[in-house]
C-alpha cells in the first residue's frame, strides 16, 4: 500500500479515536498529538516527507489503548504491530 494511502487510513483511525486533525505547514519543526482543553489534536507537519508524516500519526496511534480494537487494513495493523482482539 502506498505511503499516502496509509496516512489516510491512519488519520481516519485517529479521527475515530477522537482526534481533531490539523495539517499545517510547521516548517519541519515537528507535529504529533497533544491535548488542549480536554480535546485531542493531531498536528501533521506538511513540510515533512510522507514517511515522516506517517510515522507521526503511527506514534500517536501506538499510544492509544483503543487502537487495536478498531477495524483497519491489515497492512496498517501490521505496521502498528497490533493484535486483533478476539
Amino acid at each position: 500500500m502506498h505511503t499516502v494511502v496509509l496516512i489516510a487510513h491512519a488519520l481516519n483511525l485517529a479521527e475515530r479515536l477522537g482526534y481533531v486533525i490539523r495539517q499545517e505547514w510547521l516548517e519541519g519543526n515537528g507535529g504529533g498529538g497533544c491535548e488542549l482543553r480536554g480535546r485531542k489534536f493531531l498536528f501533521i507537519d506538511l513540510a515533512t516527507s510522507p514517511p515522516d508524516q506517517l510515522e507521526m500519526v503511527l506514534d500517536v496511534l501506538r499510544g492509544e489503548p483503543r487502537t487495536a480494537e478498531l477495524s483497519m487494513p491489515q497492512e496498517l495493523r501490521d505496521i502498528l504491530r497490533l493484535r486483533k482482539s478476539a
